[in-house]
């Protein structure tokens, strides 16, 4: 147990490192605007769904008539890396969701990369199969180092005494939440400042969850990543000046998936997360409904898409989904609390 004293520098240390990185953030944006702009990086809409369909009710909602460029999430993730590398590198605390953020980043960097490089007719950037086995590998090796280099063996069950011993099991359970988490937060990412906004509620969630836990080094990696989002959202909020794009949606997403297994979290993830779970979860049921029965369960997918048909403005879908976003990440402080995560 710490001082009063002791406690008072962690949190002076973790939230320096948080502002450290809004403002490096701020120092990188007009760098990254400049060259986004001069080279286009353009983000070419897609055309057809994943089931082959035309994509007609998405594409008459979009009203955008200038070019927004993607691939912005690399300003969170060169910020992010900077300050930890520097202030808060630890084989414990951050070794892992530093190379989750950048092994996610990297296989977003090359699905965008292919997809601005498209020839304007659609192209989506990587095929989702190879997509998802990239980031399956990337999900694999972190959870062998998880369980061999760090140890973890068991699961902690909230409300309930004792820990779920595991084993080896851990390693595909690992992989599929973070692959999961990964997938959830790339299909968020679809409104002006939507996942941004989700992303800041939910690691200053485990930010808070990891300092009661006194694993200050995930904790400051946490607000870290906050201070980096609230550079990205001045920027990302409608209208947009850019887009986070799968670099940032992966490398963040995978990340949160980690975090949440280092704080021992993972049934607290889908509270917290939960705007996430409703968002893949509704694309999820479409894809098998109209593969099995032929039919839409909504009238676009994800969630965010079918609220827009619904003539909901992008605007009260983004506002209302943090709002949400908020209430789950203080719901799942709180249950933290009691649920002996603490």
């Amino acid at each position: 147990m710490l001082t009063l004293e002791q406690f008072t520098h962690e949190a002076i240390t973790i939230f320096s490192l948080s502002f450290l990185t809004f403002c490096v953030a701020m120092l990188l944006t007009p760098i990254y605007t400049f060259f986004a702009y001069r080279y286009k990086f353009w983000k070419q809409k897609r055309v057809t769904s994943t089931t082959g369909e035309a994509l007609s009710v998405v594409a008459s909602q979009s009203t955008r008539t200038r070019n927004v460029p993607t691939m912005a999430g690399l300003i969170v993730l060169v910020a992010v890396t900077a300050v930890t590398l520097v202030f808060n590198l630890d084989r414990e605390q951050t070794w892992l969701p530093l190379a989750a953020l950048l092994g996610g980043g990297l296989v977003g960097l090359i699905d965008d990369i292919i997809n601005v490089r498209g020839n304007g007719q659609g192209v989506a950037g990587l095929r989702a199969p190879i997509k998802f086995a990239m980031i399956t590998a990337v999900a694999a090796l972190g959870a062998w180092f998880f369980y061999y280099k760090l140890g973890y063996t068991t699961i902690h069950i909230p409300f309930f005494s004792g820990d779920l011993v595991l084993g080896w099991w851990l390693i595909p359970i690992f992989t599929l939440v973070v692959v999961s988490t990964g997938n959830a937060v790339n299909i968020s990412d679809g409104l002006d400042g939507l996942s941004g906004g989700l992303l800041m509620s939910a690691f200053g969630a485990f930010g808070v969850i990891a300092v009661m836990q006194e694993n200050y080094g995930i904790a400051a990696f946490c607000l870290t990543i906050v201070g980096g989002l609230l550079a990205y959202l001045w920027f990302n909020i409608a209208p947009a000046r850019f887009f986070m794009g799968d670099v940032g949606s992966f490398a963040l997403g995978t990340a949160l998936g980690v975090v949440a297994m280092l704080t021992d979290t993972l049934f607290l993830l889908p509270i917290i997360g939960l705007v996430f779970v409703l968002e893949a979860g509704s694309s999820l049921l479409q894809i098998l409904s109209k593969k099995i029965f032929h039919r839409k369960i909504f009238i676009a997918a994800p969630l965010h898409h079918h609220l827009q048909a619904l003539e909901w403005p992008k605007t009260k879908v983004t506002m209302r989904f943090w709002v949400i976003g908020q209430v789950c990440a203080a719901m799942g402080v709180i249950l933290a609390l009691i649920g002996g995560h603490i």
